[in-house]
Formats: structure tokens, sequence, C-alpha cells
């Protein structure tokens, strides 16, 4: 059966973006990129809330930036040939590989996980993923922790009342000081 995971680039204090709505200290340097490029490559479809969504759009047609370098060119390719199911109730149509879900996020994922095949089901914007989480369907937590105090906005863990039991399964730690933290749901 595919697996739920959900990965998000993280402050150290718990959120995806800061206050401001900003999230420009997730910038990823050359190394941090490689690692998601490679994370990529396992993602079967990839589930996006409105938000991220079209934060992502650029990739759509960043290969038409003559300035992006050969790693930036690679992801393009990946991220756009990878299929998509956007959740929102304020769009009516999207670019791309993506279509928006017919039906419900757990109907969803439940025929997802159906599908034949060995590759992820990848969960991407916290609110999406508090949603995939209060219904006990995310796998695998995947955290890259960055070295900073944004001091409040969107927080990477779902806010509601339930204990989740992790297991580590891998950490590394980049050069940029940047720590990967992969913890298995325990069950």
């Amino acid at each position: 059966m595919r697996s739920v995971t959900y990965s998000m680039s993280v402050s150290l204090d718990g959120y995806i973006v800061g206050p401001d709505g900003t999230f420009g200290w997730t910038a990823p340097d050359e190394e941090t990129f490689r690692f998601w490029t490679d994370e990529i490559r396992q993602v079967g479809v990839h589930l996006l809330g409105r938000r991220l969504y079209e934060t992502m759009l650029y990739w759509e047609t960043a290969d038409q930036d003559p300035s992006l370098d050969d790693s930036q060119r690679e992801w393009t390719a990946l991220w756009k040939a990878l299929p998509k199911v956007v959740f929102s109730t304020t769009l009516s149509t999207v670019q791309g590989r993506a279509r928006l879900a017919s039906g419900g996020l757990t109907e969803e994922i439940e025929r997802l996980r159906a599908e034949p095949g060995r590759d992820e089901i990848a969960i991407g914007g916290a609110r999406l993923a508090a949603q995939v989480a209060a219904s006990g369907l995310i796998d695998e937590y995947r955290a890259m922790v960055y070295p900073v105090l944004v001091g409040g906005g969107i927080p990477f863990f779902p806010q509601h009342e339930r204990r989740v039991d992790l297991e580590l399964a891998e950490t590394r730690t980049f050069g940029s000081r940047v720590v990967y933290l992969r913890y298995l749901v325990a069950r």
C-alpha cells in the first residue's frame, strides 16, 4: 500500500511561514536543493491545498526562465511531470498535471492508496496536512528544520488534541546547518 508523507521546511520554533506570511528563510542551498529533488523522485502524486498550489505554480513555467541552472531545470521537469491533486473550494481550474479533487480528502487518499504502485502520496501545506493528520492518515512526517526562530505564523504540526507516537527513521545535517528529520508514525 502507498504511504502518505508530510514533508515541508519548518523553522526551529515550528512554523512553515512567519507571521508576515513569508518563508524566504527556507531558500535551499545547493545541497538541500539536491535533497528535495531526490525526495520528489519518490512521489507518485502530490496533494496540495490552494495556497501551496498557487505558490508552486512558478515551477509549471520555470523551464522558460533562461537563468535557471541545471539542478533547477531538473526539479522543474520532475515537478511538471508529477500528478497533483488540488483541494480548493475557490479554484475552478488548475494547470499542468494537476486536477481538482473530486471528493473528500479521506476518500481521495483511500482511493490513491488502493492504486497500484509503491510511490508515495505526498501532502503539501500545513492546513491540508492538519486535516489528513486528524483522520490518522499520515504515515511519515518529514521536517527540514531551519536554524531560525520566526516567532509565529502557520505551524508545521496540526493543532488538534491528539497524541501521535513517532519513531525516528532518519536524520541528516546539511552544511547549511539545516537538519532533516524523518519520523514514522508508530502504529
